[in-house]
């Protein structure tokens, strides 16, 4: 599920009538972290991710962002510098909004406000939960609940256990937990002796998600645009 759903179509519309439509190739930054914080980005096509760099070099990637996703931070919003990096992980196609015309957008606009300031909150839960995972219950509940964020948003269930249609790599979600991918291989071979998880061509298959779900102590009371990469 996008994170734009709190938006009603008339004022997404509106929103996308002062989008100027920008192509961005495989493996560029969108921004950078520390660059002013001046533009909102609506995802029309492909996918992006956001990370933090540590000073050490190691990134925590915090977000991926789909089709009809809007990320970004404003100084209006309270923000004079983009908090991390946006990079386009495939090529892609994204609606750039400039501040200035969303200032003057907004201001007659209080339903609109009030849209946004729903869509801030959203963006804060999704930050706060996941550093709830890592912070509360470690590494393990970390990539635990990645794995059932994945399933919610890339899951399909087959007659041997879930299967995901996005390609992640081990060092792909090392970075989401902000570990090693060494790390990574030894917890998701733990699982597989358990019989939780399993290959196929390669790629994760959950057999037990309530095994997963234990990990990180999953209650099953988040909304699904909250439960996502």
């Amino acid at each position: 599920m996008n994170n734009t759903t709190m938006f009603s179509e008339q004022n997404l519309n509106a929103i996308k009538s002062i989008m100027s439509v920008t192509d961005f190739k495989k493996d560029s930054n969108i921004y950078w972290e520390g660059d002013p914080s001046d533009k909102l980005y609506y995802l029309i096509k492909g996918r992006v991710k956001l990370y933090k760099s540590a000073y050490d070099g190691k990134d925590l990637v915090l977000h991926y962002f789909t089709p009809n996703d809007l990320f970004g931070e404003l100084a209006c919003f309270g923000f004079e510098e983009y908090s991390f990096t946006a990079h386009a992980v495939t090529n892609c196609t994204i609606g750039v909004v400039a501040e200035r015309d969303l200032e003057a957008l907004l201001l007659p606009n209080s339903s609109l406000s009030f849209e946004f300031m729903k869509w801030i909150g959203l963006m804060s839960k999704y930050t706060q939960i996941k550093l709830r995972d890592l912070l509360f219950y470690g590494k393990n509940g970390a990539l635990a609940s990645t794995l059932l964020r994945m399933a919610h948003g890339y899951g399909k269930k087959e007659a041997d256990g879930i299967h995901y249609s996005i390609n992640l790599t081990n060092s792909d979600l090392a970075q989401l937990i902000g570990s090693t991918r060494e790390t990574v291989n030894r917890m998701l071979q733990a699982w597989k002796n358990d019989g939780a998880i399993n290959y196929y061509h390669g790629s994760i298959v959950i057999k037990d998600v309530d095994y997963i779900k234990a990990i990180c102590h999953c209650e099953d009371k988040c909304p699904m645009n909250i439960c996502r990469l």
